[in-house]
């Protein structure tokens, strides 16, 4: 299990270089945008200090009065010192809440749209990205990202920006009306519990920030795993995949621990320098009082200035850390955004118009990485309505021509054209609208049938998408079905048959009613009768259109009007069927060879 556990760690992500005023200039922008709802909130909120900070000055105010004989305190105090107290307190709660309303549109329309455009950025980037991360910690990095954007606003609109302008008049008050000890003791404390929860913060940031790395971690080895459910049960390894999962838990705990301990070490410090604080400003105070400099309604006055700024400041670690924090989670959202368009429309790119189209892979260069070379100078056209099919060992590069006329990946060196228009003078998404492709593992949403369909056109009406059903042949199973189009199918589809999938896949396409057509070994994972009843399909819904078969088995391409056939990322032959058969190349041999399984796989089925 030691041997286990070594291979299972995975190395906690180092911390990347804090980004603090960067993250905050990018977000700026997104709050800006309702510049005339922030001013407005801003005044509501110093009006709220304001009306805060006098309920002090009242309140002393009668106390003085009160503490002369009695009988002249009923003729002292007066009545409008009592209602201003009142109003007061409700004008404190009126422009808070004040400010809540007005900002809250702020707060949630800047999360709905950095969420929007991360998720829309994401969309845009290459394959490449999303084949080199992991979905789980993708997923976390945007929620937390996304929540934080509000945690911050709240901590800083509602919490710092109030105690700094509570502060502020404060110290002026004090500064104002009383010897300088008191605004000099205020200001040690404040500057001496600053410095110090900023340090101890500082260093629980770090620790803070591995356990999410770790979180993260944990997590996508999690959805992973529950992906690949099937994959788990079919080699029992439960336990290997519990013992992965419980590596980075370990991890993940240890930083948790840490993270407890040191918090309750920044709270005694904390508490310590509030209590030294408090005792010095009444130790004044009431010497003060002794001495006739100052009345009891001054005591009460410094007593409830120093509540109104020490209660704020208890809380100063905590949001500090989550302030900190929650910059840490936007910053990696914002990476997120940072990241290179390895596939971007050119700024004149135009739209490729409409009609059918002839399609040309003009001695096409490709790697996936600079030292390993995928395709050599691949050059052949498919005519406008015709089908072309490319046959070749698993790792000729086959799929690859599939990825790269979608625009996954830009070609190294040549061109892709379509009716003889580079495709990287087109635009992408005119591109992808103009092709439909059946690919060898279909990957469904886990929604209904019905979802799963329409999502080759989504405007489609209901109608229409029976009719793609049927004409994939699949509508006849669906209406065996108790919910029918309405039936779930599953995380990715699992609900569902390989050959049911398949079809799913056909009618999508069919839908979606492209003027290219793309075959990614469609029918490799069927069996024989299965592949036979889908091959038909394929063909039907071939005709008229411009159609690239990639196959492996090559009984499925005998009709095309051409075969490639590839090898080490080189077109090797090309030619017809009965073409490749005489002339006793690669292809013949292929041909040979699976002709022979099939006759053992029949005579087994026989015996």
């Amino acid at each position: 299990m030691r041997g286990l556990n070594r291979a299972a760690a995975l190395p906690a992500p180092e911390p990347t270089e804090r980004r603090d005023w960067q993250t905050l200039r990018t977000l700026w922008p997104y709050l800006w945008e309702w510049k005339w709802r922030v001013v407005f909130a801003l005044v509501c909120l110093i009006l709220a200090k304001v009306a805060n900070v006098w309920v002090p000055l009242v309140f002393k105010g009668i106390i003085d009065t009160l503490t002369v004989p009695r009988e002249q305190a009923l003729l002292l105090v007066p009545i409008g010192l009592l209602g201003a107290y009142g109003v007061l307190r409700f004008s404190t709660a009126l422009f808070t809440e004040l400010r809540e309303i007005i900002f809250a549109k702020v707060t949630q329309r800047a999360q709905r749209t950095i969420a929007l455009k991360v998720f829309e950025h994401l969309h845009a980037l290459s394959l490449r990205f999303h084949l080199e991360r992991q979905t789980g910690g993708l997923t976390r990095d945007i929620e937390r990202g996304t929540r934080s954007v509000g945690s911050l606003i709240s901590y800083t609109i509602y919490s710092i920006l109030p105690t700094l302008v509570e502060i502020a008049l404060v110290m002026g008050i004090l500064i104002a009306r009383y010897e300088r000890a008191f605004a000099i003791i205020t200001v040690t404390t404040l500057v001496i519990y600053i410095g110090f929860t900023v340090i101890v913060t500082n260093f629980r940031t770090r620790i803070r920030r591995e356990a999410n790395e770790l979180d993260s971690v944990a997590s996508s080895l999690a959805i992973d795993s529950l992906i690949n459910y099937e994959t788990v049960k079919y080699f029992n390894n439960e336990r290997w995949e519990l013992e992965r999962y419980d590596v980075q838990m370990r991890r993940w705990e240890a930083a948790q621990i840490k993270t407890q301990i040191t918090l309750s070490y920044l709270n005694l410090g904390q508490a310590l320098i509030i209590a030294a604080g408090v005792t010095a400003m009444m130790w004044r105070a009431t010497m003060g009082v002794v001495s006739g400099a100052m009345t009891v309604g001054d005591i009460v006055l410094v007593n409830a200035f120093l509540i109104q700024l020490y209660m704020p400041l208890n809380h100063l670690g905590v949001l500090y850390r989550e302030i900190r924090q929650s910059l840490t989670d936007i910053e990696r959202m914002f990476t997120l955004l940072s990241q290179n368009r390895e596939v971007r429309d050119k700024p004149d790119a135009r739209p490729l118009p409409p009609g059918q189209c002839m399609v040309a892979f003009d001695r096409v260069g490709f790697s996936y990485e600079p030292k390993r070379q995928i395709l050599f100078d691949v050059d052949f056209m498919i005519p406008a309505g015709r089908t072309v099919a490319v046959v070749g060992h698993s790792g000729s590069g086959k799929s690859t021509l599939a990825r790269l006329l979608y625009r996954f990946y830009d070609v190294g060196s040549g061109a892709i054209r379509i009716n003889g228009m580079d495709i990287r003078d087109l635009t992408q998404s005119s591109v992808r609208a103009a092709i439909g492709i059946v690919p060898q593992d279909t990957v469904l949403f886990n929604d209904t049938l019905l979802y799963n369909i329409q999502y080759g056109r989504p405007g489609a009406s209901a109608d229409e998408v029976v009719a793609a059903a049927k004409a994939a042949h699949l509508h006849e199973f669906v209406e065996r079905l108790p919910d029918k189009y309405d039936t779930r199918v599953g995380e990715r589809g699992l609900k569902l048959s390989g050959g049911e999938k398949q079809r799913v896949a056909i009618a999508r396409a069919l839908l979606k009613n492209p003027p290219i057509l793309i075959f990614d070994e469609a029918t490799s994972a069927l069996d024989s009768k299965t592949e036979k009843a889908i091959q038909a399909e394929l063909e039907q819904a071939a005709i008229g259109r411009t159609t690239l078969v990639i196959a492996h088995r090559l009984s499925t391409v005998m009709n095309a009007d051409e075969i490639l056939v590839l090898d080490a990322g080189r077109i090797v032959e090309r030619g017809s069927h009965r073409q490749l058969i005489e002339s006793g190349g690669t292809y013949a041999q292929m041909w040979a060879l699976q002709q022979r399984e099939v006759e053992e796989i029949s005579g087994q089925d026989r015996r």
